[in-house]
């Protein structure tokens, strides 16, 4: 039987953490933004590229509190959750504005950050009470932890039947087949001892490793066994899906054995998080790598669609009740967002978003219906490349020019990660449902690019980021606060 995502216990608890926000913002209201991606998607760049933006006044015509001339800065403030390590803000932009940029390391751990934004109010009041202030938080989190979120409804039964099911797959033989393997070997209802249970684990962790480097995503939880931290070899990282039998388990068997950790590590590890984290957000960002699994073909894009449908069905979504907002938050806007729009043209945007309606049409539509606005968007919070066109046979083709990152391969030739290219980066289809009916990946010249080389500076002398419709983004999460 499905399970609740929360006790008792814990919508006390969110209900309370809700009230001391009301309490500590009641001159200075808080706006908690999650920056949601799965692995890869760019939400280390899309913090890093909000933050520097709004602190050093980035080029941003479709923020409209900043184009009416209201946005008057913003700063860093102290975080008022001590246990929670600080978004490294000044580390990433240091990686990406260097003498040699580089793109910073993807999340390993929870980190988050609160930046204070003054403004002038265009509400008949604001010429009272003078400028107001809005505290903005963002949590930052490794992708594959959002992963675990659906487990909070599935038994150890449950979860074992679908993981087990997707590893039978057909294209999962290759990546899943020595895990199969020794779980045939062992019966799951012989006396429980710790030897066979982390064999199996590590067994099932290699297999979820090899799906993450062929782009699969919904086989991929417990997230934290790819990312474990300082949670490597305890017992709540240490189990396994195990076959279905209509045997009563033990309480001594191994199969007890990995059902009370599989608990436990809903329990103690992904509830918590969902609790602290998701369960009080008022604002959401999905970032989605939609060009990636185009690349790697039909299975890939199918299985990012049930990722992401899985993942969103767990967010409190619906409209915004200022009566009820000190006791519970919901998500009252979600913006999904597909990144490294500068991987393509811009005359192919359009299809880009698209297919991200596409992938998205039965998050969106739940969340639509729940009482949520939903708005999707091609845009790179970075951008790495700039536009061009060659000639070929005749034929004027759009590009892209920038600067494949050292060991990037395409047509068998190798990049070394300083020479400049100008690419054609193929077409995207124009009938998204195509990308499910046929076997066929879509061609596209796909690269990753090394950071811009060069950038502008403002007349205060802070670097200026160049980007794809970030500006149209910050104003949909943001803006509205800001009136």
């Amino acid at each position: 039987m499905a399970q609740s995502p929360t006790t008792i216990v814990d919508e006390l608890g969110i209900a309370l953490a809700n009230l001391s926000d009301a309490a500590t913002g009641a001159f200075t209201p808080t706006l908690r933004l999650g920056v949601t991606g799965l692995s890869r998607a760019g939400k280390t760049i899309f913090i890093t590229a909000l933050v520097h933006n709004l602190l050093a006044g980035g080029r941003l015509p479709g923020f409209t509190p900043l184009a009416e001339g209201r946005f008057i800065g913003a700063r860093l403030a102290e975080y008022p959750d001590a246990t929670i390590p600080r978004f490294a803000y000044e580390r990433h932009l240091e990686a990406l504005t260097g003498k040699t940029p580089t793109w910073p390391d993807s999340t390993r751990q929870i980190s988050q950050l609160r930046i204070v934004l003054k403004y002038q109010s265009n509400r008949w009041y604001s010429g009272l009470r003078g400028p107001s202030t809005l505290n903005l938080d963002i949590v930052d989190y490794p992708g594959e932890w959002i992963l675990d979120l659906p487990l909070l409804g599935l038994s150890f039964a449950e979860w074992s039947a679908e993981a087990l099911e997707r590893a039978h797959r057909p294209g999962s033989g290759k990546e899943a087949k020595p895990f199969l393997d020794l779980l045939g070997a062992i019966d799951p209802y012989k006396e429980a001892n710790d030897p066979d249970a982390e064999k199996l684990a590590a067994a099932f962790t290699d297999y979820l490793r090899r799906s993450r480097e062929h782009g699969a995503l919904s086989t991929l939880p417990p997230g934290r066994f790819l990312l474990p931290g300082d949670l490597e070899g305890s017992p709540a990282l240490t189990f396994a899906p195990l076959s279905p039998s209509d045997q009563r388990a033990r309480s001594s068997s191994l199969y007890a054995m990995l059902e009370h950790r599989y608990e436990a590590y809903k329990d103690r590890i992904v509830r918590p998080f969902f609790r602290d984290h998701f369960a009080r957000l008022d604002r959401q960002v999905v970032l989605v790598d939609t060009l990636r699994a185009l690349n790697a073909g039909p299975a890939a894009v199918a299985d990012l669609e049930t990722a992401l449908t899985a993942v969103l069905s767990c967010f409190r979504q619906g409209e915004s009740n200022p009566l009820l907002r000190p006791f519970m938050r919901k998500i009252d806007r979600i913006l999904f967002a597909a990144t490294k729009a500068d991987h393509v043209h811009h005359t192919s945007h359009d299809r880009l978003e698209a297919i991200l309606n596409r992938l998205v049409a039965s998050a969106s539509k739940r969340a639509r219906f729940a009482g949520a606005e939903t708005k999707s968007i091609a845009l790179a919070g970075i951008r790495a490349t700039r536009e061009g066109s060659i000639v070929e046979n005749g034929e004027t083709l759009p590009t892209i020019i920038g600067t494949p990152m050292a060991g990037e391969v395409l047509d068998g030739t190798s990049y070394d990660g300083k020479t400049e290219i100008a690419l054609f980066p193929g077409d995207l289809p124009e009938r998204p449902d195509s990308l499910f009916e046929d076997g066929t990946p879509v061609a596209l010249n796909f690269l990753r690019f090394t950071p811009p080389q060069k950038l502008d500076r403002n007349a205060t002398g802070d670097v200026v980021l160049p980007h794809i419709r970030f500006d149209r983004a910050l104003d949909y999460l943001v803006g509205d606060w800001l009136a």
